[in-house]
């Protein structure tokens, strides 16, 4: 383990607000997007079954929302703008880093300078019909440390406008993570953390620092949803599809074979408790540490209900996480 286990499913934001310690990603809910030929989204997209979803999470008590500039070439934002608006009770955090051609669908390129971070952040405001950005991310993970610097004065800069409540890095590094952490208004870090990739050192630093730990990924891009069989393929429009360094748990559309034998493995354990296995991956989180904040993505009311669910149940119990833990080990020797 790499914390005492926590038995809350609930935590303080930066705002003094106590919220239940659980997003939802919306990335999926953009709909398509390319790079080229290679697809960035989830597939096609219904945005009344989007918007539906939204309000039934926040009927169950969900308050915070992640998307990006680029989901969809903005649509994502557009769809949380309409669903949303500028109510006060829901935090709203997006990214900025990546810019999309919002009528050609099609991703331009990578930019941090200081114009830029201002004109994506005026579009983020405009999309999502917010009067202030909760939350705002860089969203590139493996920028240059010291080029950073200038990022995060921007940012200072437009919390002291008033356009921006808080910010943070979505990044895998712990370095990057640790170079702001000491920066007013730097209150979290978005990074991949999941049952496949318990991130200790990451952890570390977000504890370290009193951080928030947005965890993406935390259903292994739908492999912990427990939907996918060896035999199932995804669409052509899913970026799970494409051939990407960082795609490693799907290969060629498909289940990767070595996390379809650890999945096996621990299913059973996940489902401890009378939980689906969507909820178990939930609940390993929780119990990982009292910093976690998962945002498993959605598309239809059903994902929504069944994410929810997670919270009556909890974190895992610690006999279930060590078993966990000495089960994948063994299986990486």
């Amino acid at each position: 383990m790499l914390t005492k286990p926590d038995t809350t499913t609930t935590i303080n934001l930066w705002n003094g607000n106590e919220i239940p310690r659980l997003g939802m990603g919306c990335w999926a809910i953009g709909g398509p997007f390319y790079a080229g030929d290679t697809p960035l989204g989830w597939g096609e997209v219904d945005d009344k079954e989007s918007i539906a979803a939204i309000h039934r999470a926040i009927e169950l008590g969900i308050r915070f929302f992640d998307t990006a500039s680029n989901y969809g070439a903005g649509h994502s934002e557009e769809v949380l703008g309409e669903a949303i608006g500028n109510r006060s009770d829901v935090v709203v955090a997006t990214k900025f880093g990546f810019a999309t051609n919002p009528e050609t669908k099609q991703a331009i390129g990578a930019f941090a300078d200081a114009d830029f971070i201002r004109r994506s952040a005026e579009t983020s405001l405009r999309r999502l019909k917010r009067d202030r950005l909760d939350l705002l991310q860089f969203h590139l993970n493996d920028f240059p440390l010291e080029q950073s610097d200038d990022v995060f004065e921007t940012l200072e800069k437009l919390r002291s406008e008033g356009k921006v409540d808080a910010f943070g890095w979505s990044t895998d590094y712990p370095d990057r993570a640790a170079r702001h952490a000491a920066r007013p208004g730097f209150v979290s870090v978005q990074h991949t953390m999941n049952v496949f990739e318990p991130v200790p050192d990451m952890i570390s630093v977000i504890e370290r620092h009193g951080l928030i730990s947005i965890n993406r990924g935390p259903l292994a891009m739908g492999l912990l949803s427990g939907k996918f069989s060896a035999d199932t393929k995804v669409g052509d429009k899913d970026v799970r599809g494409a051939s990407l360094d960082w795609m490693i748990y799907f290969k060629d559309g498909r289940i990767a074979p070595e996390f379809a034998a650890r999945l096996e493995a621990v299913r059973e354990l996940l489902k401890s408790g009378g939980r689906t296995l969507t909820q178990g991956a939930l609940a390993w989180l929780w119990a990982r540490s009292s910093r976690t904040l998962p945002i498993p993505g959605f598309r239809t009311v059903a994902q929504v209900e069944e994410n929810a669910g997670a919270l009556a149940e909890g974190p895992l119990p610690a006999a279930v996480m060590t078993e966990i833990d000495e089960t994948l080990a063994q299986l990486r020797t």
